[in-house]
């Protein structure tokens, strides 16, 4: 069994931005020359989140009400400054987990892999990408 490991670096313009990594991803999965096994994405933030969903435009608005509905910005949490972009960020998982097959990730017809920036700043951004298999 083979294993590559690369990182992604990126940065996000602030609160909820999404940042498409489908090609990216699968470019780190052609360079592994891994056929087949897994490609593991991980995103190492408390305020970052990883997503497989359609990467349009009014569907990124309706994640955007959704977090804001389910999370307001202006509530009375009692972490001084950015809960509400932690408290986001634990609704959904800093990571994904994609099958490769013949050389390639597997995503549906309408998937992308999207990086979702929760906290309120501009950030650098890094994610790991590891390919396990043969």
């Amino acid at each position: 069994m083979k294993v590559f490991n690369e990182s992604l670096t990126f940065s996000t313009r602030g609160e909820i931005d999404f940042i498409d990594l489908t090609n990216k991803v699968e470019e780190v999965v052609r360079k592994s020359g891994i056929r087949n096994g897994l490609a593991h994405v991980f995103a190492p933030h408390a305020t970052g989140i990883l997503v497989l969903t359609e990467f349009e435009p009014s569907l990124a608005n309706d994640i955007k009400n959704i977090l804001e509905n389910l999370v307001p910005k202006r509530a009375a949490y009692q972490h001084p400054s950015n809960a509400h972009s932690h408290l986001r960020s634990m609704l959904l998982c800093p990571d994904r987990t994609l099958p490769v097959i013949d050389g390639r990730v597997v995503l549906g017809t309408w998937q992308s892999l999207v990086f979702v920036e929760t906290d309120v700043h501009p950030r650098h951004r890094t994610v790991v990408v590891q390919v396990i298999g043969e």
